[in-house]
């Protein structure tokens, strides 16, 4: 069995020393491809966040800042928190892909914060935040178009394929680690920065494991990476 590790770059927290990540390590998981115990909260949190105008809010407007400062276009290039809301101002909700995602979706619009997670079986080295040197690469979920990252973009990679999970962030995933119905291990975040307090990402974190735990019958761990612990083993 190898060891391997969630990492968090020390040069991010040179430029972004208030980043935290919230971490559930899920070992074994039933995620089915409809739930209506999930289905009708995340329904009943896309009509609330219908009615509010949340864009300028100072959560997601955490995510711009961050974005500009690495040098991406947060209008072209969406922080995965401000796609949602953009998506139910437009009056659609989101397809259910499977409980997992519906659940991220669900805490992700609740809390004002980005929230992905990606299937280990599929990545063969540490889970590695940083950033890009540009000969990592990367193919967009549904796609087949192979491109690489601009350098200095904030991305989350296998460090030892150079394959990207998620691209300047947290805008765009990774086809190839994608959590599917058939997914039993996978590393889920929960990320916060700037106006964002601690205690939100691990108010957060502990729903999302907790309704993981009681809708999908996961057997689960939960941690925090920080400027004060940047790495942390996941063993399975």
């Amino acid at each position: 069995m190898t060891m391997r590790k969630v990492i968090i770059d020390p040069e991010i927290f040179v430029q972004f020393p208030d980043f935290k990540r919230g971490i559930i390590v899920v070992k074994n998981i039933e995620n089915a491809l409809g739930n209506k115990r999930i289905k009708k909260p995340l329904n009943k949190e896309i009509e609330k966040r219908m009615k509010e105008d949340l864009i300028e809010h100072p959560f997601v407007k955490a995510w711009d800042k961050a974005h500009l400062k690495f040098g991406s276009n947060p209008n072209k290039f969406p922080p995965s928190i401000k796609s949602l809301l953009k998506r139910i101002k437009k009056g659609g909700g989101f397809p259910f892909i499977n409980s997992v995602v519906a659940l991220f979706n669900y805490i992700s619009i609740k809390y004002l914060i980005p929230c992905g997670g990606d299937d280990v079986d599929k990545i063969e080295g540490n889970l590695h935040l940083g950033f890009a040197k540009g000969n990592e690469w990367f193919v967009a979920l549904g796609s087949e178009e192979k491109e690489n990252p601009q350098l200095g973009e904030v991305i989350y990679f296998d460090d030892k394929t150079l394959k990207v999970m998620c691209r300047r962030w947290n805008w765009r995933n990774g086809d190839f680690s994608k959590i599917t119905e058939n997914t039993k291990r996978m590393v889920i975040n929960i990320d916060g920065i700037g106006a964002v307090p601690q205690s939100i990402i691990e108010e957060a974190r502990d729903e999302l494991a907790k309704l993981l735990i009681e809708r999908c019958k996961a057997e689960l761990t939960t941690d925090l990476l920080n400027r004060n612990n940047r790495e942390i083993e996941i063993d399975f």
